[in-house]
């Protein structure tokens, strides 16, 4: 059986959540009469520390309706990470949904400084260019390798965001990851940012689904987009319901998966031709380098290992739900046979 390294969005539902699903209490959610959607809508404001929330269909949607709600077309600029989902992985959304310029910064694996944005910034009333809007930060970053923002890195992002007239978001793709790995309540992770979200379609083993939070006013107008864009459902609590039992069985096992890529990283750091500081693994996302990557990852996928190819000499690990210590060390041995 293939070990899929993948992504962890390559999860699938546990019986337990597929039970929790099939008994799910359900309305028609557009008329807010889906109690199951609004109980994991209100569990998930209350986590993050913000007023409301929305369930959306996917990550990139949250992100998507987010950037809408705080950058107008006409000339509005984010500032994020060279790295971002957003520029990398959503298929120019931003720019064709809210008209909007990515401003670029090289941060230390995904996490930048204040000092970063501040020199990104384009000086009010500039007539010659872009109007500097909003600055999103990923949590944890996915091609910076799974790392955690620190706390005092996003407090000083926010602080200057601030001083200069500045909205803040955070994409919280993995957010339960930097949450476990660190020891910080998603609350005051969250807390600063004008949008944030929560996805339950990676390490939480949901099929479906993310929470966008923010003020009421904000979330009153995400609906709009919601609408807009097709993603409001009816009876959505059948997949919110696997939302809800991730938030309540699948959050303290995503320890395993650091576990797990810890393993992974310092197993790789032994064979032949693969460049990795496992030192910098920190939660569930293992990068390496080799510079045969492509035959590499055929190879593996050829044996019986599914990693995923991020560049012309890079490659990347995911552990997940569905992946067992066992399984890691099965894959070491393929790795070894492949790479040795």
């Amino acid at each position: 059986m293939s070990i899929n390294l993948f992504s962890d969005t390559q999860t699938k539902p546990t019986e337990a959540m597929r039970r929790a699903m099939f008994d799910a209490e359900v309305g028609d959610e557009q008329r807010m009469a889906d109690p199951t959607t609004n109980l994991l809508q209100e569990r998930v404001a209350t986590l993050l520390g913000h007023e409301a929330g929305l369930f959306l269909p996917s990550g990139t949607m949250c992100n998507e309706i987010a950037f809408r709600l705080h950058i107008r077309p006409g000339g509005e600029e984010m500032v994020c990470d060279r790295t971002a989902h957003p520029l990398v992985a959503e298929a120019g959304g931003p720019a064709a949904l809210s008209g909007a310029h990515l401003s670029l910064l090289d941060g230390d694996r995904g996490v930048f400084t204040g000092e970063q944005l501040a020199a990104a910034i384009n000086p009010p009333g500039d007539r010659y260019s872009y109007r500097t809007r909003l600055v999103s930060v990923e949590q944890t970053t996915n091609l910076g390798g799974g790392r955690v923002w620190p706390l005092e890195a996003i407090h000083e992002v926010i602080d200057v965001a601030r001083a200069h007239g500045l909205r803040a978001h955070m994409d919280g793709a993995r957010l339960m990851n930097a949450v476990v790995a660190s020891g910080v309540s998603a609350a005051d992770f969250a807390r600063g940012f004008d949008t944030a979200w929560v996805d339950f379609t990676k390490g939480l083993g949901a099929p479906v689904g993310a929470v966008l939070v923010g003020s009421r006013e904000l979330i009153d107008e995400a609906w709009r987009y919601k609408q807009m864009w097709g993603g409001a459902m009816r009876q959505s609590g059948i997949v919110a319901a696997a939302g809800l039992y991730a938030l309540d069985h699948h959050v303290e096992r995503l320890a395993e998966d650091h576990e797990n890529a810890k393993l992974l990283a310092n197993g790789l750091a032994e064979l032949p031709g693969v460049r990795i500081d496992p030192g910098t693994v920190e939660t569930n996302i293992v990068l390496f380098e080799h510079h045969e990557a492509p035959r590499v990852g055929e190879e593996l996928r050829s044996a019986g290992v599914q990693v995923s190819r991020m560049g012309p000499t890079l490659l990347r690990a995911v552990t997940h739900l569905d992946v067992s210590r066992a399984d890691i060390e099965r894959a070491l041995g393929i790795f070894k046979q492949v790479l040795g």
